[in-house]
């Protein structure tokens, strides 16, 4: 199929679905998945933002001012992953208790306001990472019409692009917890420190970040395309300057640069299973 007819393969599925409360984080892929929902059926679709301490502010704000823009209705959903020992203990399945959550709470929203099925905006190229959430997404019945309109990540940025919608472009962006190396307690604080020090490197004019924690110690992730600005005296004391006081006593700056899943690269294969397997 070329993208016109996934397009409006996205749309008929939609449709089937009748009604719909779409898992809305404010990237690129929910945003999108929301707006087509939208598009094609008006009131009887609604997106669901969790309002979590991993959600960085600023994230939230502008998930909140998107959804405005184009008149989508959106409930906020506090969430209490935080209460949940075997999600704060930070193993290997940690997305998975989050998502559990979040699944759960939409389930309850979902009977109580009258719609048929839940939607998230996992898309075809997600498929083979190991996002420990899309279990927790199949337990839950929630359903993936990015996945099955057959839209990849670039595919979908693109449509966003011709539907002029403002975020086409966004730089993906992971919930703060995936930023603690595992074995390292999730708390609202190093959660603070994480969402503190990663928009203090924007303010520095780096647009692609990850801050990682390891707890005296931040590795800094730099998308390659921008670590040559990071590379030298006085960039490099610039990046130290703001994250020292956060509480980190050592800042690194990781030479391979940003990448997604990082942290995943210290896990035994067996803990690994990518999504779909």
């Amino acid at each position: 199929m070329d993208l016109a007819q996934k397009s409006d393969l996205l749309g008929a599925t939609l449709r089937d679905l009748g009604s719909v409360l779409v898992a809305y984080s404010g990237g690129t892929d929910s945003a999108y998945l929301a707006w087509a929902a939208h598009r094609e059926l008006g009131s009887k679709m609604l997106a669901v933002i969790a309002d979590s301490p991993s959600l960085p502010r600023a994230e939230l704000a502008a998930a909140i001012a998107f959804a405005e823009a184009h008149a989508i209705p959106l409930a906020i959903l506090q969430t209490a992953e935080l209460d949940n020992p075997d999600y704060r203990r930070n193993d290997a399945e940690r997305c998975f208790f989050c998502k559990d959550e979040l699944f759960t709470r939409m389930e309850a929203e979902r009977a109580a306001r009258g719609f048929r099925h839940i939607a998230y905006g996992m898309n075809l190229d997600d498929r083979g990472d190991f996002r420990p959430g899309q279990r927790a997404a199949a337990e839950h019945h929630a359903v993936a019409p990015l996945v099955t309109a057959g839209l990849a990540k670039a595919e979908i940025r693109q449509l966003a692009g011709e539907a002029r919608l403002s975020l086409a472009d966004k730089p993906a962006s992971a919930c703060l917890a995936s930023r603690i190396e595992y074995g390292r307690p999730v708390t609202r604080e190093n959660l603070s420190q994480v969402e503190q020090a990663e928009a203090a490197l924007h303010a520095l004019g780096f647009r692609q970040v990850r801050v990682r924690h390891h707890g005296e110690l931040a590795r800094v992730e730099i998308a390659r395309s921008e670590l040559p600005r990071a590379l030298s005296v006085e960039a490099l004391d610039r990046i130290t300057a703001a994250l020292r006081p956060l509480g980190f006593r050592y800042v690194t700056l990781d030479t391979q640069g940003y990448r997604s899943g990082s942290m995943n690269e210290v896990l035994p294969a067996s803990a690994i299973v990518p999504a779909g397997r």
